[in-house]
């Protein structure tokens, strides 16, 4: 083989120099500028795009403050409406309980006063009644009649000791 003959080694180790030199040199004036400014512009545009991400994740995080601070104000105030909604219920409800007390207060003092009109007028029948039972029972157990009077005295001294 060619490459591994001593003889041809300087010539080969001179083209390598210059083949060397001019890639080189090609690499530093052409390709490094090239691949230097393509790296420049892809860390601008990282730069702007986390820039821009950053600005973008404040505005979310203001949106999502002003949203919590609208949602607290919105159950503040649906509590609010809730407990003046439930105060006024209660207020018509104690209200209405408050009259319907007052109707049968009225409706029993009214039953009250009929029972014991009913009470005074049977007491006032019982008298009369008992008093002819009591005549009518000594005219079957003494066979005579007992006069009214002596039958309203026994019933009336009756009466006396039970009440």
């Amino acid at each position: 083989m060619p490459q591994l003959d001593v003889s041809t080694f300087p010539s080969q180790v001179f083209w390598l120099v210059v083949t060397f030199a001019v890639l080189y040199v090609l690499m530093a004036r052409l390709a490094i500028p090239r691949i230097e400014a393509a790296v420049e512009g892809r860390r601008v545009r990282i730069e702007g795009d986390l820039d821009r991400a950053g600005r973008m994740k404040s505005e979310a995080e203001a949106v999502i403050a002003a949203y919590e601070k609208a949602l607290a104000d919105a159950r503040h105030q649906a509590q609010l409406t809730m407990k003046e909604t439930t105060d006024r219920l209660n207020a018509a409800a104690a209200e209405r309980q408050k009259a319907a007390a007052a109707a049968i207060a009225e409706r029993t003092a009214a039953a009250e006063a009929r029972i014991a009109a009913a009470k005074r007028a049977a007491m006032a029948d019982l008298r009369t009644i008992a008093v002819d039972v009591a005549r009518s029972a000594a005219a079957r157990l003494v066979g005579t009649e007992v006069d009214e009077a002596r039958a309203g005295a026994a019933v009336d001294a009756v009466l006396k000791g039970h009440a």
